[in-house]
């Protein structure tokens, strides 16, 4: 068996490696753009895309967001990594943001983000995004394209078949992908099986506010827990979640991983569970986690250190959890928009599983169970299974859907698309790809309401698709049009980071939302907000320079400063005095160890330097505001440590600063 799964996947790499990717077909001997499809991806210039795309990072940490169907890179999101362009996780108000039980973390690897949902439609409110290495999970707002809140998920190792939200964005889910020691302990690796254990994360959404709390956690069997959707419609109150590593191996995990004829997904009653949680049911276990919120009124985030989870049993609560049993190593765990069908992909399989939810719940009335997995019910595979779809490529891994009764779903070794019926289990259409794809989205994919028009395909490996840059190639993205029968590949464009996942979403939804194009003045409640040139001032407090400092087209306030010296901690706290849109201004200090600052109409931020050198040190704005940009500049004048120069700082003239 072990020379059987080795040779797959030799000869798997060999074509790929020694091809670059699947033979060429006709459509794509024209290029990705012909004619046609090059008029298909034209936005005008003042027009607007119609869609847009929010594609993970992957180990750049960050979230970027792509027009529909022009390919444009509008925006990238810092989420779980420091971000220069912005100065996000640089600056003293944002740095918490980044702050773990294991310290300050400034880099992470995002995964998979979802939007915010309302019956079961996208709704364009908020995207949560998943942290695989730090187990993390992040809320961004639409309002303002901002990282808003993230928080620390413990019990849990490779936070992977996350973020997931429920169809009234009841809860997002953090399943693990490593089991590991629960609660964390000293003891042998190799005693792993019957003492590791995964966690799977239910975080409640305020709906308000969209603040997020662990509910509570559930303590499973040591599988690895890979991928995870909600049910919807019939099976809405129901989460999915796909398992491989059901041997539970700890080495040599190509082999060793793949033994069992089948491994799992788990059909998780949410509903029930919570309602036992609420009638006072689970155990409080100690824990250490960070929970960090942004303030869009005080400009500020702060961390609170939580010390405690609420922890299920699965025996405790029976009728809640079950197996069902889907072709070995599924990757992808998919359910289709009416919320009858679960598609387990499985990588090594030559068939895609289809469960039915129908046939589930009679299963688990008629109690069909053929043994279960430390206590768990495994449904008979019969008993659950609507149907395989036969030999559709090589290496299945994620499906998404439309609204007419198709799955779409990529193939990493073929390196293709393949669309095909759901309900008749027979392949449609298929589409090369170059190469190598992992996950692919649809607008409003993982919901009741997708759209039919566009698919995005994200791959891995590009070799020839775009000019050599070194021994990596930027990953690509390929945009097809799926309005008819046969898919049609529309676009190429590179991507930042290694996508995993992305979440899409009509622009007019964004549009309707109203988001945030200036922060009021008036509302500015930052402890070191000025709100006029009037209020700048410059302040010593021992050995720290507090600098209360505006900015506005096109200078400074104060901008120049006398009487720092060697060894002080000075504090620039910068309000961006305009309130007009998109009119951000910079601010970088020579010498300062950190990022510039960009600051937002009507924000304050700051940022700290710690001046080594005598000397005059300039600063200056970084963000291109007005033609007189290049004149907006200052000076501090740096004294020897215990020099008698006096605090000043210009306005219209010399104004002494103050001494607490």
């Amino acid at each position: 068996m072990k020379t059987i799964i080795k040779s797959f996947f030799l000869l798997a790499t060999v074509a790929l490696i020694s091809c670059g990717g699947p033979e060429k077909k006709s459509t794509a001997s024209k290029g990705a753009l012909s004619g046609s499809a090059a008029e298909k991806v034209y936005v005008a210039p003042g027009e607007h895309d119609s869609h847009y795309a929010f594609i993970s990072g992957g180990f750049s940490g960050q979230l970027a967001v792509y027009g529909l169907p022009s390919g444009r890179l509008f925006r990238v999101i810092p989420v779980f990594s420091q971000d220069p362009e912005k100065g996000y996780g640089y600056s003293e108000e944002t740095k918490p943001m980044l702050m773990t039980s294991h310290g300050f973390v400034p880099w992470g690897d995002s995964h998979h983000p979802d939007i915010s949902q309302t019956n079961g439609s996208v709704d364009g409110r908020w995207v949560f995004i998943n942290e695989n290495n730090t187990p993390r999970i992040a809320r961004i707002s639409l309002k303002t394209f901002e990282t808003e809140e993230i928080i620390e998920i413990p019990n849990s190792a490779g936070n992977h078949s996350s973020s997931f939200v429920t169809e009234n964005s009841e809860y997002v889910v953090a399943g693990t992908r490593f089991s590991v020691p629960f609660p964390q302990r000293d003891m042998s690796i190799k005693d792993m099986k019957g003492n590791f254990s995964g966690a799977l994360s239910f975080l409640k959404i305020d709906k308000e506010s969209g603040k997020m709390n662990i509910d509570f956690q559930i303590k499973m069997p040591g599988f690895n827990y890979d991928l995870s959707h909600p049910g919807r419609g019939k099976s809405h109150g129901w989460f999915f979640f796909s398992t491989y590593n059901t041997e539970e191996s700890n080495t040599l995990m190509e082999v060793n991983a793949s033994q069992n004829d089948k491994d799992f997904i788990a059909a998780i009653n949410w509903k029930k569970i919570a309602e036992y949680v609420k009638n006072g049911g689970g155990k409080k276990m100690p824990a250490n986690y960070a929970h960090n919120t942004w303030d869009d009124h005080t400009h500020t985030a702060t961390t609170v250190m939580e010390k405690e989870v609420l922890v299920v049993d699965p025996k405790d609560v029976p009728g809640a959890i079950y197996f069902l049993p889907t072709a070995k190593s599924p990757h992808g765990c998919d359910v289709d928009p009416t919320g009858e069908y679960i598609i387990g992909n499985g990588k090594l399989a030559a068939a895609m599983t289809v469960h039915s939810f129908t046939k589930m719940i009679k299963a688990i009335e008629d109690k069909a169970f053929d043994g279960d997995a430390y206590g768990i019910p495994i449904i008979k595979f019969d008993a659950v299974n609507y149907g395989m779809l036969n030999q559709p490529g090589l290496g299945p891994l994620h499906t998404e859907f439309d609204t007419r009764g198709n799955g779409y779903t990529t193939f990493f070794i073929s390196s293709e698309v393949v669309k095909w019926n759901v309900k008749d289990l027979k392949v449609i259409d298929r589409h090369p790809v170059y190469y190598s794809v992992g996950h692919l989205m649809i607008p409003g994919g993982n919901s009741r309401t997708p759209d039919d028009k566009y698919l995005v395909a994200m791959n891995k490996i590009t070799k020839d698709r775009y000019l050599p840059t070194g021994p990596e190639v930027c990953q690509s993205a390929q945009l097809f049009d799926i309005s008819g029968e046969k898919m049609e590949l529309l676009l190429d464009f590179p991507t930042i980071g290694e996508p995993h996942y992305a979440a899409g979403i009509s622009a007019q939804v964004i549009k309707d939302a109203n988001p945030t194009k200036i922060f009021k003045l008036a509302d500015n409640k930052h402890p070191y907000a000025v709100k006029s040139e009037a209020e700048t001032k410059v302040v010593r407090k021992g050995n720290e320079v507090h600098i209360y400092m505006s900015m506005i087209r096109s200078h400074f306030s104060p901008d120049n400063i006398e009487g720092v010296k060697v060894g002080d901690k000075v504090f620039f706290h910068v309000t961006n005095l305009e309130q007009d849109y998109d009119v951000p201004h910079g601010i970088s200090m020579i010498g300062a160890n950190t990022s510039e600052l960009l600051i937002m109409p009507g924000r304050t931020t700051t940022f700290t330097w710690e001046p080594k050198e005598v000397g005059v040190w300039p600063f200056y704005c970084t963000d291109f505001c007005s033609a007189l940009h290049q004149e907006m500049q200052g000076y501090v004048r740096v004294s020897p440590k215990g020099s008698n120069t006096p605090l000043t700082y210009t306005l219209d003239g010399d104004v002494p600063g103050e001494e607490l």
